[in-house]
């Protein structure tokens, strides 16, 4: 009987990391095709290098407006529903995309990758912890792992697909843009428009459908007092401003997940810059996932038998520095492949520092997850500062008497530094401030 029921236990539990897979692909494939969308955007709309990253800060900075009404919403309707619940939401996002392609306004598209944002981060703040909760702590790292491979895999794709459907004959288009009349580039520029029309559409079919799915999905309920830590130490801290390690560990995935996107979504128009077509481009964000998926399937393999989570994440760390000095000391497609390399070094920091965060949390384990989907917001954030320091070296340089072309390929790669003190911030976290304890030492 015991046989039996450990089997069945088994086998529901392997049932609800598959759905929980599922729901992690298709984050991954909706959070990643901004990579295409950051140079479709700055085209259609005629923008700056810094405007046109306000599509990802559209995107996470939900993250920070959402993170705790989601936990909220979460303590009264439960973790399955929730998950429905954010899916329709980022169904009504990818809705939004539709007028937003008949007006070509900016905003518009803006409100729409925001609204699915907020669909994001009630997915995210249920499905993280519930994946990190669903089974021992110590495995915590290698199930999140197994979450990332669905999310970059998804991420890949979308990348391919939207790039395809989306900067196909971009360049083309520019080159009209430069000699057309103001009749002929209004022309051109609303049919580049309207080519988001029809994928967003399927998009919001398939998470309407998908949203009404998981409520008859068979995902149990999870207490988040199972992350207590398994001693017999109590549990006297009321407050969670007295877990230092937690907000340590907020601070680096806030650090990490603007290191991550800068990775993902700056290398298509990078790519760009320093002289690659659309064409060509369009699958230099599949490098960078490609990377992190097959990293991904080390950390299932190695952790947690071979590898501590906590050493995962200083190797991270340090690959993650040293790429971005290989960044800065090369520049063509080396310099391109060392961008894509960051996805070796930022695929097992998000499995190290959520549970690392969250052990020994116990009660709290809701409003520090609700803590780290915030930190997601170093996406909205991290990668418009890399833009305006674009934009800024480019009018330097040219000041100084380069041509436009050399200055803007020059000051993309220079302005990668900003990932330097990323890292030093993740890398500081991994070797010391994980096992801070307390603020001040008795």
């Amino acid at each position: 009987m015991n046989i039996a029921e450990n089997h069945k236990n088994s086998k529901n539990m392997t049932m609800s990391i598959a759905i929980i897979a599922g729901l992690f692909f298709i984050f991954g494939f909706v959070t990643w095709i901004n990579g295409a969308l950051i140079p479709f955007m700055k085209t259609i709309n005629e923008l700056t290098d810094a405007q046109s990253y306000l599509v990802a800060s559209a995107s996470y900075i939900s993250f920070v407006v959402m993170a705790l009404p989601a936990s909220f919403i979460l303590s009264k309707i439960g973790y399955k529903k929730g998950m429905s619940l954010g899916l329709i939401i980022m169904g009504v996002g990818a809705l939004i995309f539709i007028p937003a392609a008949e007006a070509r306004t900016y905003w518009v598209f803006l409100t729409g990758i925001f609204i699915q944002g907020v669909g994001m981060t009630l997915l995210q703040t249920a499905a993280n912890p519930y994946i990190t909760i669903l089974g021992p702590l110590e495995s915590g790292a290698k199930r999140i792992a197994i979450m990332g491979i669905a999310n970059k895999t998804a991420g890949a794709l979308g990348s391919l697909i939207f790039g395809a459907l989306l900067l196909s004959g971009i360049d083309t288009v520019k080159e009209k843009l430069e000699t057309a009349g103001y009749e002929e580039k209004e022309l051109l520029l609303n049919t580049m428009a309207d080519s988001v029309f029809m994928p967003y559409l399927i998009m919001a079919l398939v998470l309407f459908v998908l949203g009404i799915l998981i409520r008859r999905a068979p995902l149990p309920e999870i207490q988040s007092s199972e992350l207590s830590e398994n001693n017999d130490q109590k549990d006297t801290k009321k407050s969670i401003f007295q877990f230092p390690h937690l907000w340590l560990g907020v601070l680096a995935l806030f650090v990490y997940v603007g290191a991550e996107v800068i990775a993902g979504d700056t290398i298509i128009s990078y790519g760009i810059s320093l002289g690659f077509t659309g064409e060509e481009a369009k699958f230099f964000t599949t490098y960078t996932l490609a990377a992190m998926v097959v990293t991904y399937g080390l950390g299932v393999f190695l952790i947690p038998k071979y590898l501590k989570q906590g050493a995962a994440l200083k190797i991270s760390a340090i690959l993650g520095i040293i790429f971005s000095i290989c960044i800065l000391c090369t520049t063509g497609f080396i310099s391109i492949l060392f961008v894509a390399a960051l996805g070796v070094a930022n695929a097992l920091v998000w499995p190290a520092i959520w549970p690392l965060t969250l052990k020994g949390l116990g009660k709290h384990t809701k409003t520090a997850s609700a803590l780290l989907i915030m930190a997601i917001s170093g996406g909205a954030i991290i990668p418009p500062l890399y833009g305006r320091i674009v934009d800024a070296n480019k009018i330097d340089l040219v000041s100084q008497g380069l041509n436009s072309t050399e200055a803007i390929a020059l000051a993309a790669t220079q302005s990668y530094w900003i990932l330097i003190p990323c890292y030093a911030i993740i890398l500081f976290f991994a070797m010391w401030g994980h096992s801070l304890k307390s603020w001040i030492k008795n």
